[in-house]
């Protein structure tokens, strides 16, 4: 007891130090600054204690990797089971980036990131995560970037963000949101008109009058008043939009590490998803059901580098389908069901280095000479899979062998050998259809036309 008692006298007059320090003149931080240092060192003390607990039991310890991307720390943590916040402790150098996604983390509690201070992302998301305390982001001040989609959250304080004042980017779609009057203050900061890239896409769950209404377009006054038990709540239901495109941002995954890439694999989509943010670099959208790539599909991806579209069953891709994609590197289009490339397709991948043709039924006729010419004016693209399929006298060769030889062939001993085909085109002969034949053998490009070695003439 004798030595216990000098022990628990000190620390009564050490936790006594900050509210006798704020008292001295001169100061000037007042109750309010000693009662918030006061908090921030609580806070830390449990952070150390569930810590040093955490290290005592063995549970958790992270088998994270550290990287070096543009001269900034980034610790990687995703799919490491993890059901709480490794220590800071842990990490050889001050991490600015701290990856924690598709773990098992259940809840953010008090402190959690004591540690972390200079963290500038924080990246959350696809986790179990239903409950965040008040003090959970204590000490992120540099933070600019919180992802907590794709969890289990009904309702968030706005004191949770506080800690933050350099918050910049917030997602939280993709929770079950229970919008009644503790999500108040929250939805009111969220709809403050500089904070426009926080909580975009976020959707009440309930109650049934507000399902799947966006917390940014939800009168925050609603949300306190009590309802009457004679109203019939269904009156309030809004009709259904008309269906539109799929979101790309509520449908897919978004991970900032080592890039801005969206995964989209695996969705069922049968189009392409609107609202791919412009700073993403790269999109997975293989294995879906994508059959038919529209004009303007990728309008707004301006940062657009890879894309990967195979496994999808595509047979069609319009012209203006890619445009807009001005910095594309590497293009995926393998294992679909693509007969030959629409004129003008390739015309705005000036940069693109990288193409991948393999796993289609490419037919050698005439439709595909445009994709050989457009690879013969831009050597630099690297391609691989442009292998002829039919006809059956060409199946498994190269299709640049089929350009070969389609060139030293004279077209008429071609059409002498298809004598039931001479048959029914004289058939056509000053029909409307042969003079649409004509007209599109006119409007094809000069520089896309075979050179015409011989002149064929039709005698009536």
């Amino acid at each position: 007891m004798r030595v216990i008692f000098p022990i628990l006298l000190t620390f009564v007059a050490l936790s006594l130090l900050p509210s006798i320090e704020t008292k001295r003149p001169g100061k000037g931080r007042g109750l309010k600054g000693a009662k918030q240092k006061f908090t921030q060192e609580r806070l830390r003390m449990k952070a150390l204690r569930r810590q040093s607990r955490s290290g005592l039991s063995g549970v958790d310890t992270p088998n994270c990797s550290e990287r070096t991307q543009s001269g900034e720390i980034y610790v990687d943590c995703q799919d490491q089971r993890l059901t709480s916040i490794p220590s800071s402790s842990a990490w050889s150098r001050v991490p600015k980036h701290l990856l924690l996604a598709r773990n098992q983390i259940k809840a953010l509690r008090d402190g959690s990131f004591l540690g972390y201070e200079s963290l500038s992302s924080l990246d959350l998301q696809q986790n179990q995560i239903s409950q965040v305390e008040e003090g959970a982001f204590q000490g992120l001040t540099h933070l600019t970037t919180l992802l907590l989609q794709h969890n289990r959250l009904r309702t968030l304080s706005e004191e949770a963000l506080i800690p933050m004042p350099n918050l910049r980017y917030l997602r939280l779609y993709d929770n079950p949101w229970k919008c009644l009057c503790p999500m108040e203050s929250l939805i009111r900061t969220l709809q403050v008109p500089s904070n426009r890239n926080l909580g975009n896409h976020a959707k009440c769950a309930e109650p049934i009058s507000l399902k799947n209404r966006k917390l940014k377009q939800i009168d925050p006054e609603l949300l306190c008043e009590e309802l009457d038990p004679n109203i019939n709540i269904t009156q309030s239901i809004e009709p259904s939009p008309i269906r539109g495109k799929s979101d790309a941002t509520t449908l897919c995954h978004t991970y900032i590490f080592p890039l801005t890439w969206m995964d989209c694999r695996n969705r069922g989509l049968t189009e392409v998803p609107s609202g791919i943010p412009d700073n993403v670099v790269r999109v997975d959208l293989s294995h879906n059901k994508i059959h038919h790539l529209k004009p303007r599909d990728f309008q707004g991806a301006r940062s657009l580098r890879i894309l990967n579209l195979s496994n999808n069953n595509m047979e069609r891709l319009d012209t203006g389908s890619l445009s807009g994609l001005l910095h594309l590197h590497e293009l995926d289009l393998s294992s679909n069901g693509l007969h030959f490339v629409q004129y003008g397709v390739l015309e705005d991948l000036y940069f693109l280095s990288n193409l991948k043709l393999g796993g289609n039924p490419w037919v050698c006729d005439y439709n595909i000479h445009y994709m050989v010419y457009w690879l013969r004016l831009h050597p630099g693209v690297k391609h691989s899979g442009l292998l002829c399929q039919s006809p059956l006298e060409y199946i498994g060769k190269r299709v640049e062998d089929y350009m070969h030889s389609y060139n030293r062939e004279c077209p008429r001993d071609r059409q002498l050998s298809r004598p039931d085909q001479n048959q029914r085109d004289a058939e056509l002969w000053g029909t409307p259809m042969e003079l649409q034949g004509e007209v599109e053998e006119e409007l094809e490009p000069s520089h896309l036309r075979a050179p015409q070695k011989y002149q064929i003439f039709r005698l009536a």
